[in-house]
């Protein structure tokens, strides 16, 4: 059990924690919510030993074994499979061991220690990383490719499937569906619903948390208190919980009301002096309640479109994709990823783009936004198409050593330039103003984007986004780093935008609230979908099922074949190509030998050691099953010797 007590926690000169009390039992999944800034990180921190209490009593079970996802960006040119199976500490312990016992030259040592290593899962260990790796969104010929030649997103799900790899009692979760897709973030709720030990999990995915969490911990105002159940149901008790403290509130308000203008009418007469004494000192002894007042959320709004084109564009057997590169050779083709799309996209739509990482939907909004050409076919834009596109990384859009105000001014001056009118003038301090709108007050107006949060600058794409009065929004994944607040915030000024909304994201909760019908890429191409997101969660279940069982038909061809003794005839009438599978067959077998041999070898010399009767029992037995297995691959040996004289003296 995790146990705080009257625990107080700082960083620098900020309290995170006042006297907070909370405890966590073995084996439950709890969600860590709070605001930004609230001290759910510091939390972490605090469990995983790298911050201290200044006050209180902080405990947990000293042989648990804690697993977290490392924030830092992994730079290694071991191979993606390596890089994960290294996160299971236990096997690697075991195979440390291993090496110093077969040095230590002690037969009882080097027993335990094999013992060790075959019980740590050293047998599967290749096949359960690659599960992990696979499951997170790689494809197959990524297994082993390095670390170092994937993007940071990427590299960040391999620390993720690391942390998952290690056995662990106590998982701690920051964030870990920001980097995510849908089909990734569905195959992780599954592979965490089966987790068997304690989970603390920070996110700002409402589905997510619903799906993996059982237990709720709020941060707020320096303690901590804890809900039964999850996301949905910490919501609708808090609530309850703020309704029943403001009718408190004001019931005491009306009771304080009336006391003091008891006190302030009497205060004066003699013949009343003692009652009116007597409320105030009522009043006094009176413990305040406080409003419960719920914070100031971030809200904002799309003004209504000047124009709404119909259709908003037209694509015609269109194909998407990369040109080929700067320092490709002359007639080098471009890369196409989708291809023979043709849809329209009409005014008022709200479309939501689905499809398993990888198949084309970043490409396909990058093309409709002008980022991309289009490799073939054609997009026609309708009169009057105005697009607010919003980035995956949002630094594709923003110059790290500009202030938000700079941007806003460029932003102005382009548009104006481009003979566009943008929502307001272009005068500094009407954008100033505007930035105000979005959050961005006083001395962040001039702040360095390269210094801010990733919710900050999500936030600043959002403002330059409104600001232009699009009536086409291109949104590939804007929750990414938003808190809970302004992802409500989002949803809410989606809903009431006049123009048409195309979104990718990951955030279920949006994709329910915003759209009303799915584009499906996959395979190549572009169809609709036609259920809700509970048939596409289904469909990616069983898309991730038909590849998991195809890579296992897949590596039973690659399997060398098994070769059975043919008649005598047969072997006449054998082709030269018969040869090459058979030779192929005895190299396999060659090599199984001799490892058999050496495990002969290693046993025989345990025996000569040392041992206990049940030692000595054991291992005679292994000996026995290896000494079975070498005459039987031995004898398959001979028989295919045989049968390759046979066809080589028939070739000659």
């Amino acid at each position: 059990m995790i146990i705080l007590k009257n625990l107080s926690l700082r960083r620098s000169a900020k309290v995170l924690l006042d006297n907070a009390s909370v405890s966590i039992n073995p084996g439950e999944k709890a969600g860590l919510v709070g605001r930004n800034g609230a001290g759910k990180s510091s939390l972490f921190a605090l469990l995983n030993g790298t911050l201290h209490e200044d006050k209180g009593d902080f405990s947990m079970p000293s042989q648990w074994r804690m697993a977290q996802v490392a924030q830092d960006m992994p730079e290694t040119s071991e191979s993606a499979t390596d890089f994960v199976i290294a996160g299971d500490t236990q096997l690697a312990e075991a195979q440390a061991e291993v090496t110093a016992a077969e040095a230590s030259d002690d037969g009882e040592r080097m027993a335990h220690a094999y013992m060790a290593l075959h019980d740590a899962g050293a047998h599967d260990a290749q096949s359960r990383a690659q599960a992990l790796i696979l499951g997170l969104g790689f494809q197959v010929r990524e297994l082993n490719q390095p670390v170092n030649s994937f993007s940071g997103g990427w590299r960040m799900r391999l620390q993720l499937a690391r942390a998952l790899m290690c056995p662990s009692d106590l998982l701690l979760l920051d964030e870990p569906t920001n980097h995510l897709d849908l089909d990734a973030l569905v195959w992780l709720e599954a592979w965490l619903k089966k987790y068997p030990g304690t989970m603390l999990v920070i996110s700002h995915d409402r589905e997510f948390l619903d799906a993996v969490t059982n237990v709720t911990i709020h941060i707020e105002n320096g303690q901590l208190t804890r809900y039964g159940g999850n996301y949905s149901t910490f919501e609708d008790m808090r609530a309850e919980q703020m309704a029943l403290q403001q009718a408190a509130f004001a019931r005491q308000q009306d009771k304080i009301a009336h006391l003091q203008a008891f006190i302030n009418r009497f205060k004066a007469k003699a013949s009343k002096a003692k009652q009116a004494q007597s409320r105030v000192k009522a009043l006094g002894r009176m413990e305040k309640l406080a409003p419960m007042l719920a914070s100031a959320d971030f809200t904002f709004e799309f003004k209504e479109p000047l124009n709404l084109p119909n259709p908003m564009l037209t694509i015609d057997d269109a194909s998407f994709g990369y040109p080929p590169p700067a320092d490709a050779s002359l007639g080098t083709p471009p890369t196409v990823i989708v291809q023979h799309v043709s849809k329209s996209v009409f005014a008022g739509q709200r479309i939501g783009i689905l499809g398993a990482n990888g198949q084309g939907k970043s490409t396909l909004v990058k093309t409709v936004a002008r980022t991309l050409p289009v490799v073939d076919g054609a997009v026609t834009e309708g009169k009057g198409l105005n697009i607010g596109y919003f980035a995956q990384q949002e630094l594709d859009v923003l110059r790290p050593a500009d202030t938000p105000l700079e941007h806003m001014i460029r932003l102005a001056r382009d548009t104006i330039a481009n003979g566009g009118a943008g929502q307001f003038s272009s005068r500094e301090q009407d954008l100033r103003n505007f930035l105000g709108t979005f959050n961005f007050s006083g001395d962040m107006v001039k702040q360095a984007v390269g210094t801010m949060s990733g919710g900050e600058k999500a936030r600043l794409v959002l403002c330059m986004i409104v600001w232009q009065r699009p009536n086409l929004l291109l949104l590939d994944e804007p929750t990414n780093h938003l808190d809970l607040a302004t992802r409500e915030a989002l949803a809410m000024a989606l809903n009431e935008f006049e123009g048409t909304v195309m979104l990718v994201s990951h955030d279920r909760a949006l994709l329910r609230a915003v759209c009303d019908e799915f584009w499906l890429v996959t395979r190549g191409g572009v169809e609709p979908f036609d259920g809700d997101l509970d048939d596409y969660q289904r469909y990616l279940l069983d898309e991730g099922k038909r590849l998991r069982e195809s890579l296992k038909e897949a590596g039973k061809a690659a399997e060398p074949p098994k070769v059975e003794a043919p008649p005598v005839a047969a072997k006449r009438a054998a082709p030269s190509g018969k040869l090459k599978p058979l030779k192929q067959a005895l190299e396999k077998l060659d090599k199984s030998m001799a490892a058999l041999q050496a495990e002969k070898a290693a046993l025989e010399a345990r025996l000569a050691g040392a041992l206990s009767v049940g030692d000595i029992t054991e291992t005679g037995r292994l000996l026995q099953h290896v000494n079975d297995e070498l005459a039987r691959e031995e004898e398959k040996w001979l028989e295919l010797s045989g049968q390759i004289e046979v066809l080589e003296a028939e070739n000659t």
